[in-house]
């Protein structure tokens, strides 16, 4: 079986992470992504932790960084300075044959620098072009993770409780979720192209993105006219879920009850079957409504309890509950095996973008390691 997308030609003249991550989605399953860099490089070359900064050996006689690696698998890196004619020129010639292009440039920067989607797609009707920004195609405003984190309601909803100070994700939620959207984007104009034979400009910005992600969160707001209100990791219309117990082992567990019939599970596994037939606990609603007593009684129990043993207690009971893993932990797992890529020359492990698997085609067992910046200087 041959990869899904190997014929295609992928130009990446997106930065950072929500378009790299979609360049290396693209090379996950067999596209050729040419990274274009500016003389400089993507910036995140040189984002370096602590960690990384005392141990030179993580990437030896390189660029790299961590958080550059994270996006930037299977790809060639070119540069192309586009503040120049002959740069330029060289964007043309790439595009004329490429089937898709990432870029995230602010409104009416790729028209400055001859690469925006009516220019390139002249010599190429075919080509799929999709361009990220941070507030839409009409609004300059540069487009920064944490930020839109806050200003859609992430920061507000994510905090220990009401009044409690809003914290940011620790991941850049919004990026990811815009490069999803762009996937989506990208795939649908593809098919289109397969039927009709042209290309498309497909547009995402990062507020939409996050918008679109607050789900049940802004229904309750639109549904009632009430602001929903931090809880934690609780959750505001399902109890017991989210919140994180600590058991006597120190174990920290979470459970994820969403039915009447698990709660009545959770019971018996913690020997108090009869707080399933209390008037307060009996429904999901009646938990909701008396959630800090149902809480405290919760926390008690599980914290004179093995944490290890009660897990594969409600594992057996089919009640969802899981520990509390470091990210060490939870790439040392044997679940997450599959979805590591193995080190290359450079010492580098990665992570693979693509999550869905299917008898009908295959992903690439391996992928050359993030570039160092313009490495592939000759090519077609």
């Amino acid at each position: 079986m041959s990869l899904p997308f190997a014929h295609l030609r992928v130009l990446e003249l997106a930065s950072v992470l929500a378009g790299p991550q979609v360049g290396q989605f693209f090379a996950e399953l067999g596209a050729e992504v040419l990274k274009i860099e500016s003389p400089a490089g993507d910036v995140t070359r040189t984002w370096k932790t602590a960690a990384e900064t005392t141990a030179p050996s993580v990437a030896p006689g390189t660029s790299l960084s961590a958080y550059f690696a994270a996006s930037n698998w299977g790809k060639k890196s070119v540069v192309v300075d586009l503040a120049t004619a002959a740069g330029q020129a060289e964007l043309h010639q790439l595009a004329s044959a490429a089937d898709v292009v990432l870029a995230s440039y602010k409104p009416g920067d790729a028209e400055k620098l001859g690469a925006d989607y009516a220019t390139l797609s002249r010599e190429n009707p075919r080509l799929i072009y999709g361009h990220l920004t941070g507030y839409g195609p009409e609004n300059p405003r540069a487009g920064y993770d944490a930020v839109l984190q806050a200003e859609a309601g992430f920061l507000y909803l994510n905090a220990a409780g009401p009044g409690q100070p809003p914290q940011k994700m620790p991941v850049a939620m919004v990026d990811l979720l815009a490069a999803h959207q762009l996937k989506e984007g990208l795939l649908t104009a593809l098919f289109r192209r397969e039927r009709t034979g042209r290309g498309a400009l497909v547009q995402v910005s990062l507020l939409d993105s996050a918008l679109s992600a607050l789900a049940n969160q802004a229904a309750t707001y639109l549904v009632t006219g009430h602001d929903p209100q931090p809880l934690g990791s609780g959750h505001p219309s399902i109890v017991p879920y989210g919140t994180v117990y600590r058991a006597a082992n120190g174990r920290q567990v979470v459970l994820a009850v969403g039915s009447d019939g698990q709660f009545r599970q959770l019971c018996t596994a913690l020997n108090h079957a009869e707080w399933a037939t209390d008037a307060r606990f009996e429904t999901n609603a009646a938990r909701v409504a008396h959630r800090a007593e149902l809480e405290a009684l919760l926390t008690a129990r599980i914290a004179a309890v093995d944490g290890d043993q009660l897990l594969a207690e409600l594992e057996r009971r089919a009640v969802p509950a899981g520990a509390v893993r470091s990210v060490g932990e939870a790439l040392a797992h044997a679940t997450a095996q599959r979805m590591l890529l193995p080190p290359g020359a450079r010492g580098h492990a990665g992570l693979r973008t693509v999550a869905f698997y299917s008898p009908e085609w295959k992903t690439a067992e391996e992928l050359g390691e993030p570039p160092v910046l313009g490495e592939n200087k000759q090519l077609p």
